[in-house]
């Protein structure tokens, strides 16, 4: 099964199943992610900064060409209520912006 990992929350690694969008199996082991639109691809709240691995993520969604076009999703970046880990795993890490005041994020 592939594996996401978070840099900075002290390489916290979760599996993601076939199918299931980063944000849903970050919230099936009850890890705290930002995202203000709940999970609908309306914001970028909910980004993730990919450090390795972007191969192995699912093709980009319409929400997602959309804020890249306006210039709101960097090339680094997806939406983690839009995004799928197809195969193989991936690196990423919280941008300061979107990080939760109550979790201790490493650097």
């Amino acid at each position: 099964m592939p594996k996401l990992t978070v840099q900075n929350l002290a390489n916290l690694e979760v599996k993601v199943g076939e199918g299931q969008t980063l944000l849903k199996a970050l919230q099936s082991q009850h890890i705290d992610w930002m995202h203000a639109c709940g999970g609908k691809g309306r914001c970028t709240s909910c980004r993730i900064i990919v450090l390795q691995g972007m191969e192995h993520l699912g093709p980009l969604t319409e929400s997602e060409v959309r804020y890249r076009n306006n210039s709101r999703l960097k090339d680094n970046e997806r939406l983690t209520c839009q995004c799928t880990l197809a195969a193989g795993d991936a690196t990423g890490k919280v941008p300061d912006q979107t990080k939760l005041p109550h979790l201790t994020y490493s650097s």
